[in-house]
């Protein structure tokens, strides 16, 4: 059994051991840039997202190296009476997105990481709007904490999760088994946006900017291919920043 660096609670333990088998059962892993993890002390990372499927092959592999990683995750995950009561019990926190109240979860999060904790946050929000499935623009919340936490941000980039599971689908593609690529990348080097006070809006979007960067270099990797030039950019196409755009909805282009 892997000794965990920080104290695990029960059920997410439990959960662990109930995943683990199936996962492997689906997926296989190649992955890069362990190395790149820090030793000790706590940190945050940064994955991509493109299917509901992504969220546990990366954390797969980080709890299998003794890391249970805490997600900043979306409140309306904890609704339900089961999963909210599996999730609350597991040590996630929930955010309330795209309102005020989502900075306040920051408190939380620098104490987690003040304890050596892994912080994982999808600085996209949501699964991304991008037609080609790039890294859309990123949210500041990521950046927003590293900045008051000071503490090493690594970015995720994954390509596969979509093949088991696309993009808000609903039906798991279960054979055959699926490689699922992962890269975790060096530190995205924050340390000149450090700031004695609260970090300015400026900031937060440069390091923003830095860790979607980040993101974006390991994929471009995976992928073999070059990212747009230009980050896509929801807002200017007119879709909803949150749920299900698919629905109803023409295709999109990049024009």
């Amino acid at each position: 059994m892997v000794e965990h660096r920080t104290p695990v609670p029960p059920m997410y333990r439990f959960v662990a051991n109930v995943l683990r088998p199936p996962l492997r059962l689906l997926m296989d892993y190649s992955v890069r840039g362990l190395e790149n993890l820090p030793e000790s002390g706590g940190f945050i990372v940064t994955p991509n997202h493109l299917s509901y499927a992504d969220p546990f092959p990366w954390a797969h592999v980080l709890y299998d190296r003794g890391i249970a990683p805490v997600y900043l995750a979306k409140s309306e995950l904890f609704d339900s009476a089961v999963l909210g009561y599996i999730l609350r019990h597991a040590g996630q926190v929930p955010v309330e997105r795209e309102t005020s109240s989502a900075a306040e979860v920051l408190g939380r999060a620098v104490q987690a990481l003040d304890r050596g904790q892994c912080v994982a946050i999808y600085p996209e929000g949501t699964l991304t709007r991008d037609p080609d499935l790039w890294p859309m623009r990123g949210k500041t919340g990521a950046a927003r904490l590293a900045l008051e936490a000071r503490c090493p941000v690594i970015p995720i980039a994954q390509w596969g999760p979509q093949e088991i599971l696309a993009p808000y689908g609903r039906l798991p593609r279960l054979f055959p088994r699926t490689t699922i690529h992962v890269r975790y990348g060096p530190p995205v080097d924050l340390s000149d946006l450090y700031d004695d006070g609260t970090p300015s809006a400026e900031a937060c979007v440069e390091a923003t900017n830095r860790i979607m960067r980040g993101i974006t270099d390991e994929l471009e990797v995976l992928r073999g291919e070059r990212a747009p030039a230009v980050r896509f950019d929801p807002r200017a196409h007119g879709m909803p920043l949150t749920g299900d755009y698919t629905r109803g909805a023409r295709p999109v282009s990049r024009g």
